[in-house]
């Protein structure tokens, strides 16, 4: 059977017949009818479409049929709809396959657009700071730098990180504390092989540092998270340590709550646990107080993991842990009797960088930038989707928007169409938490790095993140 569009010419401009052929499902020959019309051109990137009761009038199908099949061309990227201003064929007619952060050695292409969290734009890193750092550091740079590296890292990184540390974070510790690695990854490594496990964590997080405790053979079972941070009433005297993100937790925002914060302290203490504190963005609030390390509660009881990774550049390899006075010496034997991973010049460069103020202005500069990204973003979903909330903006350099139930998969399926990258929530989600009752902390959102594309590629990205979502 065929039927013929007959009322095209009013909407589009132009006489274009859309033939339903063959029999079967309408809804599915609507649909394959209305893609080709888009692949062959005959619709043309932003033609408005018949509201889908006209066209279920014009063909003699059910309003429902033509408008689940408006809905799921939309989910697929081939069409966009906007409050008020009715269906339109998407601009991008070309499908691009999604692209998430590597997870496996080779890296796949990337797509035109990024708003994948997780790296900062690599053109802001202050080289010219950088470089006047690395002449400093290198003319006063005694000669033992030059020779076999310490395992514990570089002296004069340790002081400058020590005096750094308790004034921006509140951290307690001697520069005979701190210990130099390569990342926040290696200092996990070196945790999980000096702790060992079971762990828990919260139950958004990192899937890659799940698997990296798994490597090392550490188990992890979830904490449930909710607008308050982990609910660390879970943890239990079997667990040897608690992976938390207090000043911001990743990725849903926000931080830990004050209570909260003294419970985990006391369940360290009363049970000999450590809590391990990824501080991977405590640097970068915007609309909050600035909120204090829980090192800071009790040095003896937990240990501080950070990294230049987000304020200056994942390139530099080098990362921290701040550790209770009986881990230093195990964490020092575990990463071997010279350094191996850290760079001795990087390792000046950085003391000096912190030692001049150049740390300092950078983290402003890189604040004020990411609050105003953080802002265009929030602007746009108002104007083009104020039906999607926003959260766990006044921190971090990345934002959740929350979706309707059963959107999430669509909804990155549809920006991938619009050639952007950008991860679901269920991506972070803990493969135990369904089995651990936490059902009620399911959700549907997007995580939305705002600090990665370049200025130019930026309001782009934000306006095929919104053509994306799924309509109000």
């Amino acid at each position: 059977m065929t039927d013929s569009w007959v009322n095209s010419a009013e909407i589009l401009g132009s006489d274009l017949p859309l033939e339903l052929s063959g029999t079967g499902n309408r809804r599915a020959l609507l649909m394959a009818a209305l893609r080709e019309a888009v692949r062959s051109g005959r619709l043309a990137p932003g033609a408005r479409l018949p509201p889908y009761r006209s066209l279920a009038a014009d063909l003699g199908l059910a309003r429902n049929t033509v408008a689940d099949a408006y809905a799921e061309l939309v989910a697929e990227g081939w069409l966009a709809a906007r409050q008020g201003s009715g269906t339109r064929v998407a601009e991008r007619a070309v499908p691009v396959t999604p692209v998430h952060r590597p997870r496996t050695p080779e890296r796949a292409a990337r797509p035109v657009l990024d708003l994948v969290q997780g790296q900062p734009d690599p053109s802001v890193f202050p080289r010219t700071a950088w470089l006047a750092s690395a002449r400093r550091a290198l003319a006063a740079a005694p000669d033992d730098a030059f020779g076999p590296g310490d395992p514990h890292g570089r002296p004069e990184l340790r002081r400058a990180l020590a005096g750094y540390l308790a004034r921006v974070r509140g951290v307690r510790a001697a520069p005979e504390r701190i210990v130099v690695c390569s990342g926040a990854a290696h200092g996990l490594r070196l945790l999980a092989e000096v702790v060992g496990g079971p762990w828990a964590a919260e139950g958004y997080g990192l899937p890659f540092h799940r698997a990296l405790l798994a490597s090392h053979g550490v188990g992890t079972r979830p904490l449930g998270v909710d607008a308050d941070g982990a609910r660390v009433d879970g943890l239990t005297r079997h667990d040897r340590a608690v992976l938390l993100t207090p000043a911001h937790q990743f990725p849903t925002g926000g931080p830990l709550h004050p209570a909260r914060r003294a419970a985990v302290v006391d369940w360290a203490r009363a049970t000999g646990g450590l809590v391990v504190e990824d501080d991977y963005d405590g640097e970068f609030r915007y609309d909050r107080q600035p909120v204090g390390a829980v090192q800071g509660l009790d040095p003896e009881h937990v240990v501080l993991v950070g990294s230049v990774s987000k304020s200056l550049s994942p390139a530099l390899r080098i990362g921290w842990l701040v550790l209770p006075q009986r881990l230093v010496g195990p964490v020092v034997a575990a990463k071997g009797e010279r350094e191996q991973f850290s760079s001795a010049t990087e390792q000046l460069t950085l003391a000096d960088f912190v030692e001049s103020g150049a740390y300092d202005r950078q983290v402003r500069r890189m604040r004020q930038r990411h609050r105003r990204r953080r802002d265009q973003l929030v602007t746009a979903l108002e104007r083009r989707a104020p039906h999607v909330r926003v959260t766990g903006i006044a921190a971090g350099l990345h934002a959740v928007l929350e979706l309707p139930p059963g959107t999430e998969r669509s909804a990155v399926r549809a920006a991938a169409w619009q050639g952007l990258a950008v991860e679901g929530l269920a991506d972070y989600l803990h493969p135990g938490a369904g089995r651990a009752g936490q059902a009620e902390d399911l959700r549907d959102g997007l995580v939305v790095g705002y600090a990665t594309p370049a200025e130019s590629a930026y309001p782009e990205a934000l306006e095929a993140l919104c053509r994306a979502l799924p309509p109000g």
